[in-house]
């Protein structure tokens, strides 16, 4: 009988995580996983938390527990890396995070003796590198991605400079941010206990504002100042390692600086192609092919191999950047040691969403789970809750408002973005 409510708890806790755009699809190894990170009890109060942030009272009322244990259990749960804790104004929120961007890394963002980190490690590798499920989830069933590349500042022409806005620079995400915390990078820490890890730098996970205060606060991030933040990420330059953020313009909570080799954003495009997992800058390289002398350097650089070599006659050769593969990272153009490589924009706009909710909104739209973020028995009883997802389908394009109204299958919704629609004909 135990082990039959074992296996339920962890059925409901996988259930509560699909709920979330970004979630986690079910396998023997994520049950695995799942039994190694909580135990059944932990799993089974985990399934029954809100999708959006919680506060004390809601917990308790969820768990039908006194607020003085419920603030215990929390805070256990917090500690273990499963749960985050965001004091905003004196007021503390909570958040179960969906796995990635979220517990999984945040297991191995410290040497921990609490949990197994190499068979940890072991089973991430199977579920995340050799079944494609996850990957495929993660990265591709969604048109917005969870994730955007930036540009290495360093190459940018004095042209380009102009035209880049403060929240596609790495640098300003770094001097604007309220708290930083430096962990260590999850994925070369796996690769560590593979033994397959490369040698570029492992404590250089950034993470900003709340989330990062969270993490120093239950050991899984040091806290530092901007200062040395901008130093690591000069050395991440050095090491050619790609910044990776999420994909916001508003309070960027994380900048992953990854390599070709060991960073699953990186190893996926390099695995499916044409299929970006990240979103790219808005740049992308050209060669002069009259002073380039074909040393290959940018080949060997380029963390997602899109610079391909394409023969023109039996004499002559040439190096092309694929513009379908490239993230615009310009590692290619800081190695050129001829200065043959610079950046020019793409064709295509690249459209940012303003903030976490935006984006998790408009990723719930595109996987046709709208109803479960804003339906969500535990989450949305509060009108405050309900406007701010409003709010974001507002703001959203007339497509992606359509999409929302099919979903809800609403009529005050329908009226709403009538309304709005209406009010626009008249301001023009």
């Amino acid at each position: 009988m135990s082990h039959m409510v074992g296996k339920e708890a962890y059925k409901s806790l996988e259930e509560r995580l699909n709920k979330f755009p970004q979630g986690a699809p079910p396998s023997d190894t994520l049950y695995q996983i799942l039994r190694l990170l909580f135990t059944e009890e932990e799993a089974k109060m985990a399934s029954l938390l809100p999708i959006r942030p919680f506060g004390l009272k809601k917990a308790a009322k969820t768990w039908n527990m006194s607020e003085l244990h419920t603030l215990k259990y929390l805070e256990h749960l917090c500690s273990k890396g499963v749960l985050l804790d965001m004091n905003h104004n004196d007021k503390t929120t909570y958040f179960l995070p969906p796995p990635m961007v979220g517990f999984f890394e945040f297991s191995l963002m410290r040497t921990s003796h609490v949990v197994d980190q190499k068979l940890l490690s072991e089973l991430y590798h199977q579920y995340l590198n050799v079944e494609e499920d996850f990957i495929k989830e993660l990265f591709f069933s969604t048109e917005t991605k969870f994730g955007r590349a930036f540009v290495q500042e360093k190459v940018l022409s004095a042209d380009n400079a102009i035209h880049v806005l403060d929240f596609e620079r790495a640098s300003h995400v770094i001097t604007t941010a309220e708290s930083i915390g430096i962990s260590t990078c999850y994925c070369r820490h796996k690769m560590h206990h593979l033994d397959a890890a490369c040698n570029a730098p492992m404590d250089i996970c950034m993470t900003f504002g709340a989330t990062a205060a969270s993490l120093a606060k239950h050991g899984y991030a040091r806290l530092v100042e901007s200062s040395e933040c901008l130093e690591l990420l000069h050395s991440a330059y050095e090491h050619n390692l790609v910044q990776c953020g999420e994909n916001v313009r508003e309070d960027v909570s994380f900048l992953c600086n990854c390599c070709g080799c060991c960073c699953e954003a990186m190893v996926t495009a390099k695995r499916f192609g044409v299929l970006n997992p990240i979103e790219t800058t808005a740049f992308i390289p050209v060669i002069n092919t009259s002073s380039c002398v074909g040393c290959g350097k940018c080949q060997r650089v380029c963390p997602v191999d899109c610079i391909e070599k394409v023969i023109e006659d039996k004499k002559s050769q040439k190096l092309v950047p694929n513009p379908n593969l490239c993230l615009g990272c310009g590692v290619c153009v800081r190695n050129c040691p001829k200065g043959s490589m610079t950046l020019i924009r793409r064709d295509k706009k690249i459209l940012t969403p303003a903030n976490t909710a935006h984006r998790t909104v408009l990723m719930a739209i595109e996987k046709g789970t709208l109803a479960d973020l804003i339906f969500d028995n535990q989450a949305f009883r509060s009108h405050r809750a309900m406007a701010a997802v409003l709010s974001c389908i507002l703001n959203l394009p007339p497509i992606k408002q359509a999409l929302a109204s099919q979903q809800m299958k609403s009529i005050y919704l329908d009226r709403l973005l009538s309304s709005k629609a209406s009010v626009r004909k008249l301001h023009h």
